[in-house]
């Protein structure tokens, strides 16, 4: 067996569901009879992988540092092996709208959108441009964070009185916001697993939230706030689009390992449209990833020992100094 760090906790906002992720992981990896050593990174990191004689790293790192690639490329520079997608992939996966405007030049479907930074809203007139934009992409529009997870800032704007306080909302999470149009449908999540002949799309998770009308922080991660169905009861033909357009996500972006990508599957046309994807998704009790494994006849344990199987195989990306 293996000598195993689980990278967790952190500075993030995301700091309590990556403790949650890393906590089962190390559960997980210990019945699995590895030797496992539980980091919460901090300031010490870098001195405590040193000390610590690893095989490989399980990022269960949530939120920044963990999902922007930069744990990824101090553990490049360590030489130390890990988990999932490489500093590239982060980083198109990290940015929003990097990765809308990847998705849009490779013809893959996704919400119209536009972005703009907090300096561009309070130095360059771009609130001036607000109605513009309304115009264009229509109410209901979803306000985002251009950076972040966990539904982390998301607001719906209903009118144009609503856009305020989402901008608000979205500014205090990330210096830049993404205005999207909201698509009506069903909340479709696609778990992705490498596997030694490429990767494998899982059975798509649906998460339905009760009583609300927004997939929320709150809703996510509160047990008995939604409601999951997998697989999802979907056609055939729509499953197959759906995996096809996650795969080709997950492709474009370069992730590895595993990995997340989002969609909505829109009611009147009944096309998969991406929302984002997750270089770095939760383990969580009620995370999708487990689920969809799950579904797919791989329990937790077999699921976290693949992915770490991967990160061996696939070694050290840098050198070790």
């Amino acid at each position: 067996m293996s000598r195993l760090a689980v990278l967790k906790g952190g500075r993030s906002l995301e700091r309590q569901v990556s403790l949650r992720s890393g906590g089962r992981v190390e559960d997980a990896l210990e019945r699995l009879g590895h030797d496992v050593i539980g980091i919460d990174v901090g300031a010490d990191v870098i001195e405590r992988l040193r000390a610590a004689s690893l095989d490989a790293a399980f990022v269960a790192l949530h939120g920044q540092d963990g999902e922007d690639g930069t744990i990824q490329e101090l553990l490049d520079v360590l030489g130390i092996p890990f988990t999932g997608s490489g500093v590239l992939a982060c980083l198109r996966s990290w940015d929003k709208v990097l990765t809308k405007h990847l998705l849009a030049e490779a013809a893959l479907p996704t919400p119209e959108f536009f972005a703009f930074s907090e300096t561009a809203f309070e130095q360059l007139g771009a609130g001036e441009t607000l109605p513009a934009i309304e115009k264009r992409l229509s109410f209901p529009l979803v306000v985002k964070p251009a950076t972040g997870g966990s539904a982390l800032g998301i607001k719906f704007a209903r009118a144009a009185a609503d856009v305020p306080a989402a901008l608000v909302a979205a500014f205090s999470y990330a210096d830049r916001v993404l205005l999207e149009r909201h698509v009506r449908g069903r909340d479709l999540a696609v778990s992705i697993l490498d596997g030694s002949d490429g990767p494998i799309a899982l059975p798509i998770v649906e998460a339905v939230p009760r009583d609300e009308d927004f997939y929320d922080f709150e809703a996510r991660y509160e047990i008995g706030r939604t409601s999951f169905v997998c697989p999802a009861n979907l056609p055939p033909s729509v499953t197959a689009r759906s995996h096809d357009v996650a795969l080709r996500t997950h492709r474009l972006l370069g992730l590895e390992g595993f990995a997340r990508v989002d969609l909505m599957l829109e009611e009147e046309s009944e096309e998969p449209f991406v929302l984002e994807a997750n270089a770095t998704p939760g383990l969580t009790e009620t995370s999708l990833v487990p689920q969809a494994a799950e579904a797919a006849g791989i329990g937790l344990d077999e699921l976290i020992g693949r992915i770490v199987e991967l990160a061996l195989a696939r070694g050290p990306v840098g050198a070790s100094p």
